[in-house]
């Protein structure tokens, strides 16, 4: 950084990174757990995928997110889609691979990718 103006700049692009909190009515929330066991089973390049895919693909109204223990270790990483109308998706055995799939039919066409959630794996 060697001028004022890059360093302008430099915030600008960032503010337009975080503005999703200025639209809280209307967010999609992806929060993967990133507790010990979720980070042994691979949630670290979930989550890189998911922050990759949304900022590739410009979703404003989606902000990816952490936490801890979700409390279902067998089937990390896990992977829950909180959307503005109230609902919850648990997502199950995720990978950095899957993430393409969910980001597409879910967070941009509304449709629950059904094969990945904790209802259709413990079956």
């Amino acid at each position: 950084m060697k001028s004022l103006a890059e360093l302008k700049a430099i915030r600008d692009k960032m503010q337009a990174s975080v503005n999703v909190r200025d639209n809280a009515d209307d967010t999609i929330r992806v929060v993967v757990g990133m507790a010990t066991c979720g980070i042994a089973a691979g949630a670290r390049p979930v989550l890189n995928a998911f922050s990759e895919e949304v900022a590739k693909r410009g979703l404003n109204n989606v902000m990816v997110t952490q936490t801890g223990c979700i409390g279902i270790c067998q089937y990390e990483p896990v992977v829950e889609v909180y959307t503005n109308d109230g609902s919850k998706t648990t997502y199950v055995k995720m990978t950095a691979e899957k993430v393409a799939r969910v980001v597409s039919d879910h967070l941009v066409n509304g449709n629950v990718v059904e094969e990945y959630t904790i209802g259709a794996v413990a079956k």
